[in-house]
């Protein structure tokens, strides 16, 4: 049964956390519109690849947390800034996502996998949110973290992503990806990360 849970949890959060508007589903639907949706899923494909190594290093981490409950509230202020920082980086420093594909990225479509990849290694957000959701549910008693429940939560998670990318791919029109590209989805990130750096800075409070 935890098998099933684990499964069912990986695929649905990692689901959930790639359908709001962000840099790899829309980078997903660009390369769709603009090279094909074959190319598309090499992409997503990639990106798959570094979201299950990802997924397992947050749960391992996780998996510490859960057996020592007494650092939960040092990492809390740790993340806080770092969701702080995250906050600045898509506000202030990060690449505006409006801007168009270089054409020399256009051109290049056999190493589009790797592209997947490297651009998965960049978006760190997989990390410390996987170990909010596992840790979540195992508090309900809903996830387990042996070995086994990990691996099916991890690979869970691989395919719970590719579907949102493919998704983005099949779908986008280029009208509708017009539309979309026209908004900075930095700012949209920024903004998830504000929110979240208020509710952890009211934790942090409430047990001062």
């Amino acid at each position: 049964m935890s098998l099933f849970a684990n499964f069912a949890i990986g695929f649905l959060a990692a689901a959930i956390g790639v359908i709001p508007p962000g840099l790899l589903n829309m980078t997903a639907a660009k390369i769709s519109m603009k090279q094909g949706r074959k190319t598309a899923l090499l992409f997503s494909a990639g990106v798959c690849v570094t979201v299950c190594f990802q997924t397992f290093i947050a749960l391992i981490f996780a998996r510490y947390l859960d057996r020592h409950p007494e650092v939960v509230d040092t990492l809390q202020k740790v993340a806080l800034g770092i969701f702080i920082c995250l906050t600045l980086y898509f506000f202030f420093i990060a690449r505006d996502t409006r801007r168009e594909i270089p054409k020399e990225m256009e051109r290049s479509k056999t190493n589009r996998f790797f592209y997947g990849i490297l651009l998965g290694a960049l978006n760190l957000l997989p990390l410390p949110y996987w170990v909010y959701v596992s840790i979540t549910f195992a508090s309900f008693g809903w996830f387990s973290f042996d070995q086994m429940s990990l691996w099916f939560a991890v690979i869970a998670s691989g395919l719970g992503t590719f579907m949102m990318l493919f998704i983005y791919a099949q779908f986008f029109t280029k009208e509708r990806g017009e539309r979309m590209f026209t908004i900075n989805m930095n700012y949209l990130i920024g903004m998830i990360t504000a929110i979240i750096s208020v509710i952890t800075f009211f934790k942090i409070f409430q047990h001062l």
